[in-house]
C-alpha cells in the first residue's frame, strides 16, 4: 500500500467517523484537524512506501492523545469500510500481513528506496 493509498484510506475513516458521531456542517474542526495530523505523521513517515500499518510499526510516531483519537475513529469506520470503501478496506487489511521493516532493514538511500 503506498502512502497515497494510506491518505485516502485514513481519509475515508475520518469521514465515516465524523458523519456518525458529530453533528452539523462536516466535516467538523476536530476532524479536519486530526485528519491534517495524521497526513502530516504520514509525510513524515521514516518508512516511506514501505510503511507497514501503524498496529505493527515499530515507531510511535502519534502523540498519545492522538493515538486514542485515531484508535476511535478506526474502531468505528473500520467495519464501515467494507460497505462503503471496499477496495480500501481490503488494501489495508491485505497490509496487516506485511512485514514491518526493522532498523537493521535500512537502505542507505532511505526506507524502501
Amino acid at each position: 500500500m503506498s502512502l497515497a493509498s494510506e491518505r485516502k484510506t485514513v481519509a475515508a475513516m475520518v469521514r465515516l467517523y465524523c458523519r456518525g458521531h458529530h453533528p452539523g456542517p462536516h466535516p467538523c474542526p476536530e476532524c479536519v484537524a486530526l485528519l491534517a495530523y495524521a497526513e502530516a505523521r504520514l509525510a513524515a513517515c521514516r518508512y516511506g512506501n514501505a510503511k507497514p500499518v501503524c498496529a505493527q510499526c515499530p515507531v510511535h510516531c502519534y502523540s498519545p492523545r492522538r493515538r486514542e483519537q485515531i484508535r476511535d475513529v478506526m474502531r468505528y469506520a473500520g467495519p464501515r469500510m467494507l460497505l462503503c470503501h471496499p477496495l480500501l478496506a481490503l488494501g489495508h487489511l491485505l497490509q496487516r500481513f506485511r512485514r514491518a521493516p526493522s532498523h537493521r532493514d535500512r537502505t542507505p538511500g532511505g526506507w524502501g528506496s
